[in-house]
């Protein structure tokens, strides 16, 4: 749809805080879930956790590197988000661990000196004041998509047509 559309990311956080209750088993039985995603063709690569890494503590890790890479531009930004959902679906790792983000971060061809961005407390205050502006806009569910200045949303994983229509029909 070329400059016809901005596509902006917004945190939600499905895990705001660790929960040290979870266990690995339960999550493994969580990601079942991601068999139906999987199976539309372009659902990406989803992979039933198998690894004894993790589970990912909260969501908020992830959200701070993405945020710090996109400060160093969109296809920073890119770089890093495409590896970030490749490694927690696909690769089964838990990208809450400090380690896992630099691996993914420099993976990305980013400098190990950049990384430092993700701990700056503006990112924190960001990431949460974006979580909390969902919530009271009534968002429950990963991914949320909304556009701005019309009504509505197209809520959780959906084929790509879904998406194309809904913003072929607003922008028609």
């Amino acid at each position: 749809m070329g400059d016809r559309v901005c596509v902006s990311y917004r945190s939600f956080l499905l895990r705001p805080a660790p929960d040290p209750r979870r266990t690995l088993e339960q999550f493994r039985e969580y990601t079942r879930s991601w068999l139906r995603p999987a199976a539309d063709p372009d659902g990406g690569t989803f992979r039933v956790w198998s690894t004894d890494a993790g589970p990912p503590s909260h969501s908020v890790p992830p959200h701070l590197v993405a945020k710090a890479a996109a400060q160093l531009g969109r296809d920073a930004f890119r770089a890093v988000d495409e590896r970030l959902f490749h490694a927690y679906f696909t690769e089964n790792r838990d990208i809450t661990d400090t380690g896992t983000l630099h691996a993914i971060w420099r993976d990305a061809g980013l400098s190990d000196d950049a990384f430092a961005r993700s701990a700056d407390p503006s990112l924190v205050r960001r990431t949460i004041a974006e979580h909390n502006e969902a919530i009271e806009r009534g968002i429950t569910a990963v991914p949320t998509v909304v556009m701005e200045g019309r009504d509505g949303a197209v809520v959780g994983a959906r084929p790509y047509d879904d998406y194309r229509r809904w913003v072929e029909r607003a922008l028609s």
